[in-house]
């Protein structure tokens, strides 16, 4: 992206706009918290890395195998608002896209977690054993939104397009699963995607 894009300014600076995606952050946990989910894994560890997908203990613990997902939202929101800057004309901040950003990761985060979202995920997708996340998992993704929101401001857009390329690829072979599968079999689930993911 444009370098001077970080100098925009409408909207707030960089350190109040990080003061209010903490608060939005803060709010996420709360309302989490407020919905039942448990603070950290049942299991009673905090693990940096859990790699076994096919787990009670996924997407409970700091990372996983869908954090790369998250970094790529980063990448995505980025982008969208710089796009909006540019077709509107509007100069909004550094500090406000990130605000706005860390709100779409938070209300998506809210939703995932939702009852009926998370039955969906059992139903349509490989997550047989998904029961929502924890409350620390759910920071950490929004903690990944952010790294791909800083990365997508300073890095050319081919090469923050490659990552995300990269990384969907890698997870996709490493799990048979990534963000674009996951979209896909929430949205329009396919038996035969579902029947390879599952190892058919």
């Amino acid at each position: 992206m444009l370098a001077s894009d970080a100098l925009s300014s409408r909207g707030p600076s960089l350190a109040t706009g990080w003061i209010v995606a903490l608060g939005v952050t803060a709010a996420m946990a709360a309302t989490l918290l407020a919905m039942g989910r448990v603070p950290i894994c049942t299991c009673g560890t905090i693990k940096a890395w859990h790699g076994v997908v096919f787990s009670s203990e996924n997407s409970q613990h700091l990372t996983d195998w869908y954090t790369p997902s998250h970094v790529i939202h980063g990448f995505i929101f980025y982008g969208a608002f710089w796009l909006l800057a540019k077709v509107t004309g509007w100069p909004l901040s550094f500090g406000l896209r990130l605000v706005l950003a860390t709100m779409l990761e938070g209300a998506w985060e809210i939703a995932e977690n939702t009852d009926a979202v998370i039955q969906r995920y059992r139903e349509a997708t490989i997550a047989l054993d998904y029961f929502g996340d924890s409350v620390l998992n759910s920071v950490m993704d929004v903690a990944a939104m952010w790294v791909g929101f800083l990365l997508a401001a300073r890095l050319p857009v081919a090469v923050t397009v490659a990552l995300a390329v990269a990384m969907e690829l890698f997870v996709g072979f490493m799990i048979r699963d990534n963000l674009t599968l996951n979209v896909i079999m929430l949205l329009y689930p396919l038996d035969a995607i579902k029947a390879w993911q599952g190892g058919a």
